[in-house]
């Protein structure tokens, strides 16, 4: 059998699948499909200081291809996550990652810096694509110098595996990812959702409430392979590919275009044991092409 194991940073992982923030919940909720210590990584929804309610309904819409979300990163807060999930996830044999939002520098810091305490969580995912309420509501992934603040900051306090997750609403990508790279990050991960919307004809109003939201889905596919390429040229740290993962060809095309690691998100919903299959079929196309391990197949893509 050929070796799925790879390396993000310091930590291993015992294959290079993982699930996408929001997608998930917090792995528990899926012990009832899957022997979930299968995965490579976890990462845990959206983890603000304080708790958030999230934004009004409707707050998700299908698309064709995919869906649409605005969830709003409804969570009860980092104190309730490390007093009450915590201790029911923090024995579950794979790599666990929570992914820290906040709406001010201040407020990353805070929350990455109470993390360290964790023993059972190797890593955070750094999602700036939050909008900065001292920034006018720009989001903090969508120019190089605000991209850079919140990850220099972020790497001072936090001492573990920093992967920082990247907004595709950008003008270039690879800048956005060299200038995380140089403040400290251990691993990027791409691409977020792309903004989108959905309109109701009939009664002549947007669907969601937010009027717009976050898409994802099969039909962000081409856009996140291309991202994902791109990156994982223009930096030197290991690069975790989603966007449309729904099946082990999928997947595989992101590895061959540069991604150490992979993320699965919205196929989550369609079918709860896909992350298995995903495994199970790189296994099979690592074995029928006579690859001993899964970096032969790394940035193998000819071109």
């Amino acid at each position: 059998m050929a070796e799925l194991k790879v390396k993000l940073g310091k930590l291993q992982l015992k294959n290079p699948v993982m699930t996408a923030s929001g997608t998930f919940g917090y792995g528990t909720e899926y012990s009832d499909f899957i022997d979930i210590s299968r995965i490579g990584g976890i990462i845990v929804k959206g983890t603000t200081l304080r708790e958030r309610q999230g934004n009004p309904y409707p707050r998700m819409a299908e698309t064709p291809s995919g869906m649409l979300n605005a969830v709003g990163l409804q969570n009860k807060g980092i104190d309730y996550f490390i007093d009450h999930i915590y201790p029911t996830i923090k024995n579950i044999d794979t790599n666990i990652f929570v992914n820290v939002s906040g709406s001010t520098l201040e407020e990353y810091i805070i929350t990455a810096e109470k993390l360290n305490s964790l023993e059972k969580i190797p890593g955070i995912e750094l999602n700036i694509s939050c909008p900065n309420v001292k920034e006018g509501g720009m989001a903090f992934g969508t120019s190089c110098l605000s991209a850079a603040q919140v990850v220099k900051a972020v790497r001072m306090v936090y001492k573990n595996e920093l992967m920082v997750k990247l907004s595709p609403n950008v003008t270039d990508i690879s800048e956005i990812a060299r200038a995380v790279e140089a403040e400290g990050a251990d691993s990027i991960s791409l691409i977020n959702t792309l903004l989108g919307m959905a309109i109701d004809a009939n009664k002549r109003k947007p669907i969601l409430s937010t009027i717009t939201g976050g898409l994802s889905g099969p039909a962000v596919k081409p856009i996140a392979l291309r991202m994902v390429w791109q990156v994982a040229k223009a930096v030197k740290v290991p690069v975790v590919g989603m966007g449309g993962i729904m099946n082990a060809t999928d997947a595989i095309e992101f590895l061959l275009a540069g991604a150490t690691a992979i993320q699965v998100g919205t196929a989550n919903f369609i079918d709860p044991t896909v992350t298995v299959k995903i495994i199970d079929g790189i296994g099979e196309y690592l074995n029928k092409n006579n690859f001993n391990s899964i970096y032969d197949l790394i940035g193998a893509l000819e071109t």
